[in-house]
């Protein structure tokens, strides 16, 4: 069994993501950036992160909530670009 992460490696964790999601929203503050996309997917800007998961699961059609957490996450981040994206299909 692997061992539980530290306190500094799970904010190293949040950072990570808040960096990776930077350049889909490049003027949003990071808190909004989460608004955002539990908005897009879920309905609810301040939805909990299991309602998130379960909407991603639903809107995926898939049989159960994506693992680990992350891949849950950057499926919600693709599902919110590709909601918000806008296509010039002329």
């Amino acid at each position: 069994m692997a061992p539980l992460p530290t306190a500094s490696a799970s904010i190293d964790i949040r950072e990570s993501k808040g960096a990776a999601l930077a350049p889909l929203f490049p003027h949003r503050y990071r808190s909004a950036i989460l608004k955002e996309i539990k908005q897009a997917v879920a309905g609810y800007g301040s939805a909990e992160k299991r309602q998130v998961q379960e909407m991603v699961r639903a809107l995926l059609q898939l049989d159960s909530i994506p693992k680990p957490d992350d891949a849950a996450d950057a499926l919600a981040v693709a599902i919110t670009h590709l909601s918000t994206k806008r296509y010039d299909l002329a």
